[in-house]
C-alpha cells in the first residue's frame, strides 16, 4: 500500500487492466496481447519526449493548423505531428504537440484538456510512448485507452486513475476458498449446525401451535353440543304443543 500510486509509473498490461491495480489474472484477450507483445518504441520519432504532449479524441476533419491555432496560446510551438493513416492519408485522431518550454507544456497539459475543437471534445496528456517503461500501444492491446462497450478499459492513466485497492487478505482467503480444511469443516459443520437449529426450532412451534388447535377443537364441539340440546328441546316443546 505504501508504494500505490493512481497514476502508474511503470506500464504493466495486467495492472492496467485492473481498477485498482491487483488483479492477478487478465480479463480480456487484448491484455494477453499486450503482456506478449514485444513493442520496440518506433526510434523514428524525433524530438524532446519530455516536451511533447499526445493529443486525442479529435476530428478527423482537425488539421495541423486549426491545433498549432489552439496550442500555441500556451507557448511557443516547436513541432506538431498529426498521425495519418499512410494509405488514406486521413487523419487518425490524435497528434503529438512538442513545445519549446517545460512551462508551455505544463500549461497546456492543465488547461487544453477537454478542450472542445472543431465539436470535438479533446484529451491532452505527456506522451507515455517514450517516457514510461514497458509501455505498450493500444493497437497491442495495452495503452489507457478503450471503451466499455468493448470491456477493454485501461486504468493508470489520467483519464482513469487506480482506485485505491481494499486491503482484506483474511477476507481474501475466506472468499476464495483458500483456508486450510480445518476452517473448511468448520463451515460445513457450521451449516448443518443451522439446519438443524431450524427444524428444532419448526418443530417448536408447531408443538406451540397444536394446544391452540386443541382448544379451538374442543370450543368447537361444546358449541355443537350446546346447539344439539337446544334442538332437542325444541322439538319437545313442539311435541307437547301438537298434543
Amino acid at each position: 500500500m505504501t508504494d500505490w500510486a493512481p497514476i502508474a509509473k511503470e506500464y504493466d498490461p495486467l495492472k492496467a487492466g485492473s481498477i485498482d491495480g491487483t488483479d492477478e489474472e487478465p480479463h480480456d484477450r487484448a491484455i494477453w496481447r499486450a503482456m506478449l507483445a514485444r513493442y520496440i518504441p518506433n526510434k523514428g520519432v524525433t524530438g524532446d519526449p519530455h516536451l511533447t504532449l499526445f493529443v486525442a479524441r479529435l476530428n478527423l476533419q482537425t488539421t495541423e493548423e486549426k491545433l498549432k491555432e489552439v496550442f500555441s496560446r500556451y507557448g511557443d510551438i516547436r513541432k506538431i505531428r498529426l498521425v495519418r493513416d499512410l494509405v488514406t492519408g486521413f487523419s487518425k485522431g490524435y497528434a503529438f504537440i512538442e513545445y519549446k518550454e517545460e512551462r508551455a507544456l505544463l500549461k497546456a497539459h492543465r488547461d487544453a484538456n477537454r478542450l472542445v475543437i472543431d465539436q470535438h471534445e479533446i484529451f491532452v496528456d505527456f506522451e507515455l510512448e517514450r517516457t514510461l517503461k514497458g509501455w505498450i500501444p493500444r493497437r497491442l492491446g495495452g495503452g489507457f485507452g478503450g471503451k466499455k462497450e468493448s470491456g477493454q478499459l485501461r486504468f493508470g492513466g489520467r483519464d482513469r486513475p487506480f482506485r485505491k485497492p481494499i486491503n482484506l487478505p483474511n477476507m481474501k482467503n475466506d472468499l476464495s476458498g483458500e483456508g486450510s480444511a480445518e476452517k473448511r469443516n468448520w463451515s460445513r459443520e457450521g451449516t448443518r449446525d443451522w439446519k438443524a437449529r431450524d427444524r428444532d426450532h419448526e418443530r417448536n412451534r408447531d408443538k406451540q401451535r397444536w394446544p391452540e388447535r386443541e382448544r379451538s377443537w374442543a370450543w368447537g364441539e361444546n358449541e355443537r353440543e350446546k346447539d344439539s340440546k337446544e334442538e332437542r328441546s325444541r322439538g319437545r316443546e313442539r311435541k307437547d304443543r301438537d298434543r
